[in-house]
């Protein structure tokens, strides 16, 4: 091949062919582009060496790949693909060269070149499952080791680089099995400090809750007998070694843990699993849905009849009360899904308990679906997973089992450590099975299923109680060996303390519908603060040198929302001053749209600017103002840093911009949520003050009458 377009060829890849049409520039090592006429019946291997030759590349053409504009790797199975669609190639390094010169790389201490380094990793990790080369050479090379020491050693950008490197490697069902207690609880003493910025904390958690899900009863083909009381042995170099009870050990020994995540409740990093309590289930449209629902049926080895009407009978037999999915999973979601298969996983005498239950008459059977959907309804509502349409909750989700482990309750301001919230799923069985069996030691019949749920939500509060402290051993034991009469008489003398009323299901109902107005009214209250706006204090980001930074000319900015809530417009002045109403004195703006987090407690005020005004508090130059906030954008990282004049403007402003957000946002601060709460209870009380001073009965649920004898009538409009 030559410089000047001359033609050159070997067996099947011609460079700048004068009589063939070039199918493809390629860029060579040095950053020069070539064209090249590729034979798609070659082999990936066979272009490579071919290239190689008429490059005069003198290396082992089995240390070169080639790669498209995107990066993904050329293959056998994509070649053809690529050729026909005249991608621009390069000839990079083969993904098992790339993994030894980066596990070489690891042991390099200097900034600029690990950084570089960490940042490539977690690039190549991320696209294993295509390049299961690279994985393994970075594995076989003690590459985890590096990166253990690494995480170990580093700090700031350099570190999160490191941990989403871990994260991304973790995705893989092998290869992690050496880490140990050591790191646990270096990742845990991460997410502790209160100086951990926004982007290690996100992979640090995701590494622990990996963690939490490594568990051995998780691990392929790991069912054990019902009777055992202790998780199967974890295969020699198998992952699946960890689960929560591992995790929550070391984050016992960090006592800081639990101030410091509680501080970041209001991150779009805490999620709940209300987002899969919300998602529906559709098993036409979505495989995963139906696999597990098939899942489900074949565990139950029962086969599909017709009943007397002709209709199909089949997951009516497991206790649904129709055949539609859709329906029967509406309350509870993908949740409610994902908890029943791992019910019927954890249990390999599901069949036994079904056939157990269809042996007793219709009326004395325990509807095992229906049980199930009730339990995670209890957990939901035990640790504030809400129905769908309330939004003072991030979407927490995600994950079920996510590993912040904590959760807000509508019903109290204060903030409680939940570890067992990671082991959802666990939980959920223990209480299903708790379930089944308060229903056939009290030989309840059909009507008397909310009576035996009400002993399961009492079982739940007494199992689940003081969790930071309790060990899980004790949660079993509540769940498995306290007999029906010791768990009646409770209730009973619960009930002589407390008035019953408000936890009848229209009570709670009512709650729930007052507690989704109240939240309205104050987002519209918040947004109103927004439309009027306000001054602040433009702030620098922690990680900015402090010894470089100088007042600067123009600290002061001014922000409002306009009516259509799609941009905050803005201006920076050396000085406050009286702002117009409307947009004319604020020039510039940011899009809404691309806020995808409001960060708080982030950024530090720039020198001088704090210390001669009086209406702000004073803090340290060194230390975040905790009125200070960042609008984050997912990919040009912080739009804005400010620092509110006082805790109210704060609040008004942070929780607002939240529940601007398309995701529908959530409340990051104690005020916003105290005042939704107070709203909610002053409503309850009030509408409650007559029922309760007449002490008419509110039934537990609503009888339809017979239906009219004629269509002689029609709905009047209620006053």
């Amino acid at each position: 091949m030559t410089s000047n377009g001359a033609s050159s060829s070997t067996n099947g890849t011609q460079v700048r062919s004068v009589a063939l049409v070039p199918t493809n520039n390629v860029t060579t090592l040095e950053g020069s582009t070539v064209r090249a006429r590729i034979d798609p019946a070659l082999t990936v291997d066979d272009v490579v060496k071919q290239l190689c030759i008429n490059l005069k590349i003198k290396e082992s053409p089995a240390n070169f790949a080639l790669r498209d504009e995107t990066d993904e790797l050329v293959t056998n199975d994509n070649l053809r693909k690529k050729i026909k669609g005249k991608v621009n190639l390069k000839l990079v390094n083969a993904p098992s060269r790339e993994a030894r010169e980066i596990v070489a790389k690891l042991s390099q201490r200097t900034e600029r070149t690990l950084r570089l380094t960490l940042f490539t990793l977690q690039k190549f990790i991320r696209i294993i499952y295509q390049e299961e080369q690279f994985a393994q050479e970075f594995i076989d090379h003690n590459g985890l080791r590096g990166l253990v020491s690494v995480i170990d050693e580093s700090n700031g950008n350099t570190l999160a680089y490191a941990l989403t490197a871990m994260q991304n490697l973790m995705e893989l069902d092998y290869g992690w099995a050496t880490l140990d207690d050591k790191f646990i609880f270096k990742v845990v003493q991460i997410l502790s400090s209160p100086t951990s910025l926004i982007n290690v904390c996100r992979p640090a958690t995701a590494i622990l809750k990996k963690l939490v899900e490594a568990d051995p009863l998780n691990a392929p083909g790991s069912l054990v007998a019902s009777s055992s009381q202790s998780p199967p042995p974890a295969l020699p170099d198998s992952v699946y070694q960890y689960g929560f009870r591992v995790v929550f050990a070391q984050m016992r020994k960090e006592e800081r843990l639990l101030e410091t995540v509680v501080n970041r409740l209001g991150s779009a990093d805490t999620a709940m699993a209300q987002y899969r309590k919300t998602t529906l289930v559709d098993p036409e449209v979505e495989p995963s849905h139906a696999a597990a629902l098939a899942y489900i049926w074949a565990s139950s080895k029962l086969d599909e009849e017709t009943d007397e009407q002709g209709n199909l009978l089949k997951w009516r037999k497991l206790g649904f009360e129709n055949e539609n999915m859709v329906q029967e999973f509406s309350e509870v979601g993908v949740l409610g899904l994902d908890c029943l298969k791992k019910f019927v996983e954890h249990d390999p005498d599901f069949s036994k308990l079904v056939l157990e239950q269809l042996s007793r008459s219709p009326q004395r059977r325990c509807s095992i679906a229906k049980a199930s959907n009730e339990v995670v309804e209890l957990l939901s509502e035990h640790w504030a997973i809400f129905a769908p349409g309330c939004q003072l909750n991030p979407p927490f989700f995600f994950m079920v089992k996510y590993i912040d482990g904590l959760s807000k309750s509508p019903d109290s301001t204060s903030t409680a450590f939940q570890p067992f919230f990671l082991d959802f799923y666990k939980v959920h069985s223990l209480a299903t099975r708790f379930f089944l069996r308060m229903w056939t030691e009290s030989g309840a019949a059909t009507e008397d299923f909310t009576r035996v749920s009400a002993l399961v939500r009492s079982q739940v509060k007494v199992a689940l109680r003081s969790e930071n402290v309790r060990p899980w051993h004790d949660v079993e034991h509540d769940f498995n060996e306290q007999e029906y009469r010791e768990v009646r008489g409770r209730q009973m003398k619960e009930l002589e303390l407390e008035d019953d009323l408000l936890s009848k299901i229209p009570v709670r109902n009512l709650r729930n519908k007052l507690y989704k107005e109240s939240y309205e009214f104050v987002r519209q209250q918040r947004i109103q603060c927004l439309l009027q706006g306000a001054w602040f204090v433009n702030a620098l980001p922690q990680s900015s040198p402090r010894e470089s930074a100088r007042r600067p000319g123009r600290p002061w900015r001014f922000m409002r929302l306009d009516t259509g809530s799609k941009y905050l417009h803005y201006v920076d002045s050396a000085v406050k001053f009286p702002v117009r109403n409307g947009l004319e004195d604020l020039p510039e703006r940011i899009d809404v749209s691309m806020i995808s987090e409001i960060a708080t407690g982030t950024c530090v005020p720039p020198p001088n600017v704090l210390r001669d005004e009086n209406g702000l508090p004073p803090t340290s130059p060194l230390i975040p103002s905790p009125l200070s906030f960042s609008l984050l954008s997912a990919h040009e990282g912080s739009l804005a840093d400010q620092i509110a004049p006082d805790q109210s403007r704060w609040a008004d402003w942070t929780d607002g911009l939240n529940m601007l957000r398309r995701d529908g946002g959530h409340v990051a601060s104690k005020e916003t949520a105290s005042f939704v709460q107070a709203l909610t209870e002053i409503g309850l009380k009030i509408k409650l003050l007559d029922l309760s001073a007449e002490k008419v009965e509110i039934p537990t649920g609503l009888v339809a009458g017979p239906p009219p004898a004629n269509t002689d009538f029609f709905f009047s409009d209620l006053v």
